[in-house]
């Protein structure tokens, strides 16, 4: 990569979320080119070149700056870290990986090759999140209450790995609202207990119940679904001295005591305007509280039995 030309970077794994967003941000910023794609699955993307395996792009000797992991996390480890022996700067889908270990590991390896990798949370990137955070900075925060209910069939049709152990079920869509409360609430947060719904013939829960606090002690209650059928519910409600703070549709609709404002979806464009910077800029943004809380939930959590799933 030479000063003011376009990072090259290949996307790996052609999924809905790679279709849907990644590509559309990628073509939207002159920071970058899409140089290739990986996938054992999908096809070619136009005239851009494909190849089956990382491996196989790597071993071709293209000219590459960076890659985009948007794999399952479960294989997510072994990509990244040949990734980044290969001297390629790395985005990560989220979550960043399927265990924390191998977060602090690829952290760890990206420091000592001197290249950037970004833990991706895209849910911070909503437009209400930012002026969310800012105003609630100088607030006594009272309580806070999560709702994140979505139709699995309707956002994950037929993907078994998010059932598998480290595709994180309910809280792969339940680490998006956990990356808003960890970024947007001014003290850190942690677990009180959980409890984790498991269908009969899963082995990742399908909802969950979790009460958290702060460090101030305010409670903090989340309740997530993958059962909701109808409307969908991404919702955040603060309650503070100064009113209730609600962010809603997944943080893109913030409605303060004085008002509602509401932008247009601009998350993947900022994350790759985040990914370039860092790579310009010579460091590394790996932030794993959300992912903290998670794998606590699982640690802590009571496991209940529901019903089965069938898609």
């Amino acid at each position: 990569m030479t000063a003011n030309a376009p990072i090259r970077l290949a996307v790996v794994g052609i999924g809905k979320i790679a279709r849907d967003q990644h590509f559309p941000a990628i073509a939207g910023n002159p920071d970058f080119r899409l140089a290739a794609t990986v996938s054992r699955q999908a096809t070619a993307l136009g005239d851009v070149p494909h190849f089956a395996t990382l491996d196989a792009l790597l071993d071709g000797g293209m000219p590459l700056d960076a890659v985009a992991l948007c794999t399952p996390p479960q294989v997510r480890y072994a990509l990244a870290a040949r990734a980044i022996g290969a001297g390629l700067h790395v985005f990560l889908e989220k979550p960043p990986g399927a265990t924390l270990s191998e977060v602090t590991a690829l952290r760890t390896q990206a420091g000592a090759a001197g290249i950037s990798l970004f833990a991706s949370w895209h849910s911070r990137y909503a437009a209400g999140v930012a002026p969310a955070r800012a105003w609630l900075a100088n607030r006594h925060i009272d309580r806070v209450s999560i709702i994140w209910r979505e139709d699995v069939r309707v956002w994950h049709p037929g993907q078994a790995w998010i059932w598998e152990p480290g595709g994180l079920g309910v809280f792969d869509p339940g680490i998006n609202a956990l990356s808003i409360l960890t970024h947007m609430l001014p003290r850190p947060v942690f677990l009180q207990d959980a409890t984790l719904s498991l269908p009969e013939n899963r082995a990742a829960p399908i909802a969950a119940d979790l009460r958290l606090s702060d460090t101030a002690g305010t409670p903090i209650h989340m309740d997530l679904d993958w059962r909701q059928t109808g409307p969908q519910s991404w919702d955040i409600f603060v309650e503070t001295d100064a009113g209730t703070l609600h962010l809603a549709r997944g943080g893109a609709v913030l409605t303060l005591p004085t008002g509602t404002q509401q932008s247009a979806d601009i998350e993947y464009p900022e994350l790759y305007a985040r990914f370039a910077d860092l790579i310009q800029q010579g460091r590394s943004d790996v932030d794993t509280d959300p992912l903290c809380l998670v794998a606590d939930a699982f640690l802590r959590g009571k496991r209940i039995t529901v019903e089965p799933f069938h898609d």
